[in-house]
């Protein structure tokens, strides 16, 4: 054999007639299995805490605590978890999917303004949505005030919705995330093949008839997907629930490791939460599996929309109108009257505000570079991509619980440097997965031919990282930062369990407030909550808005 050498490394010139295969199969093995190595250990640092919280549910003896919550509140809690669930996702189906069709297929005076506006809802946590419509639609609240005074009645003589009640917690979900299924439905009508459609209408099909055995069918996977990811948002919830007095899983969990003091019964009732979540993602992979074939066509040519009279025009603005103020217009509105009218308070809001950025910055860091690791994983992407939706589909309270059950064995406080070290890896479990999907979708633009010339120019390893999947994935990544930081600006259950003590952050102390009667002066912390989360709200908006059709009819 003999050496040469190039400008850039060292080459080998094997003599004639030598087996390649043979020469490369022991350090093949060797990589593959040291790489098999490191993405196991990576993704076992990431469920950590999910499965500790499993080890401890199924391994824990009962307790007289267990006794109890079995025999009075474990079916309280489940059967109004499935009830509020139930409500919420039929209530986000009337609101979203026909919103998203008047938006893809029709035409209509402000509908490119409408088109954006509609995701808005998605910065505005669940928790804060609640303070704001508790406060609204209370006895005492303007609503039902300025009700009495109008018809000189009392309380008792009329009939009002109680927000405090899984009807209402329902409703809060629904107009907090509706976006999720709205996205994804506008986008399955959007690709919907335009022959079906014309085809249809020469048959003399109706709007309604083409919507219901022609868009809505086809769409149908689409919709699930984006309804799944609402539900499981919808039952990781702790605030919302909290503030209401509705007494779901999320909220026993919280009070087994609080009042009782009993991680092992908290952990138990964890199970079956993350049972809940496992069973949404179940059925809704194994209908989206049934029914992708139906949904696979693409047409080629524009999309076009219906234009609709002035009648059907200021119903849909009016509807719209409406759906946007429940939404989001009036309880923001609601939460500035309430600040300017009380003012900021007297406790400072800085130590706040530099818990939450230190917390937020850390583990959107850590988060994007576990992303990233998980995007460029070539051989194990599909293992990694599934232990992360394992922890993006388990609730913030059952991580912290995780992370609580491990430090208990361990005997370490709760303090310090390494409370914060185990929130950021809750972060991280919970999280990752909302950064990849964005590094996941910048993939699928970029040619695979990209990085076949990187490497047969001899660019590999850490100079391929930094030279070409770096600058590549730099949209992504943008998009991959931004949702990530403000899904742990908004994180409330697994904050509130392992935060060191005097690092309350923005959501912990509004919530603190609000539960304490205090609205007033939780109205600043949820609003600049919103604030933060309308930016990558804003972004997504944008994109949404780039994809509108270019061909009316």
């Amino acid at each position: 054999m003999a050496n040469i050498r190039s400008r850039h490394k060292n080459y080998t010139i094997l003599p004639a007639g030598t087996n390649l295969f043979a020469v490369q199969k022991v350090p093949l093995r060797l990589r593959t299995l040291g790489h098999t190595l490191l993405f196991l250990c990576f993704t076992l640092i990431l469920l950590l805490p999910l499965l500790i919280a499993i080890w401890f549910g199924v391994t824990q003896g009962g307790s007289s605590s267990w006794q109890h919550i079995w025999d009075n509140r474990l079916v309280p809690y489940t059967a109004t978890t499935l009830w509020v669930l139930s409500l919420t996702g039929v209530m986000i189906l009337l609101i979203a999917v026909p919103a998203a069709w008047i938006i893809a297929r029709t035409e209509f005076p402000g509908r490119s303004i409408f088109e954006w506006l509609l995701v808005l809802p998605l910065a505005m946590p669940g928790y804060v949505m609640a303070y704001a419509w508790g406060d609204l639609a209370s006895v005492a609240g303007p609503l039902q005030s300025a009700l009495r005074a109008q018809l000189d009645v009392s309380a008792r003589d009329y009939w009002f919705p109680n927000v405090y009640s899984s009807g209402g917690l329902a409703f809060i979900f629904a107009t907090t995330l509706y976006p999720y299924v709205y996205i994804t439905a506008r986008a399955a009508f959007l690709g919907q093949s335009q022959h079906l459609f014309e085809a249809a209408r020469s048959l003399n099909a109706g709007r309604w008839s083409v919507f219901f055995r022609i868009g809505l069918p086809t769409a149908g996977p689409a919709i699930l997907a984006g309804l799944t990811l609402a539900l499981m948002e919808a039952a990781a919830d702790y605030g919302a629930a909290d503030f209401l007095g509705v007494p779901t899983l999320g909220v026993g969990i919280i009070r087994a490791w609080s009042s009782f003091g009993e991680p092992a019964s908290a952990a138990r009732l964890a199970l079956i939460l993350m049972a809940l979540a496992a069973s949404l993602l179940l059925i809704s992979r194994y209908f989206i599996g049934n029914r992708t074939a139906a949904s696979n066509a693409r047409s080629k040519t524009s999309q076009t929309r219906w234009h609709l009279s002035t009648m059907h025009a200021g119903l849909v603005i009016l509807t719209l109108s409406a759906l946007l103020a429940l939404a989001f217009w009036v309880p923001v509105s609601r939460l500035a009257w309430l600040f300017l009218e009380q003012g900021p308070g007297t406790r400072p809001l800085r130590p706040l505000i530099e818990s939450t950025l230190l917390l937020g910055g850390l583990g959107t860091g850590l988060a994007l570079l576990a992303a990233l690791i998980a995007a460029l994983a070539r051989r194990h992407k599909m293992g990694v991509r599934l232990a992360l939706l394992a922890g993006y589909a388990t609730p913030g309270a059952v991580l912290g619980l995780g992370a609580l059950l491990l430090l208990s064995t361990t005997g370490l406080p709760l303090a310090g440097g390494l409370a914060i070290g185990l929130l950021v890896l809750v972060y991280l479990s919970r999280f990752t997965y909302a950064g990849l999907e964005p590094l996941l979708n910048r993939q699928a633009q970029i040619s695979p031919h990209l990085d076949e010339a990187a490497r047969s120019l001899g660019s590999s390893g850490w100079h391929k990282f930094w030279r070409l999947d770096i600058p590549t994935l730099r949209p992504g990544l943008l998009a991959a930062s931004l949702i990530l930081f403000v899904e742990i600006l908004k994180e409330l259950p697994a904050t509130l369990m392992l935060r060191p003590f005097g690092w309350d952050t923005l959501a912990v102390r509004a919530h603190a407030y609000a539960t304490d009667e205090r609205l007033a002066e939780a109205t600043l912390p949820s609003l600049l909550i919103v604030a933060a989360g309308l930016i990558p709200v804003i972004l997504i908006s944008t994109r949404l808005s780039e994809s509108v059709p270019k061909e009316d009819i």
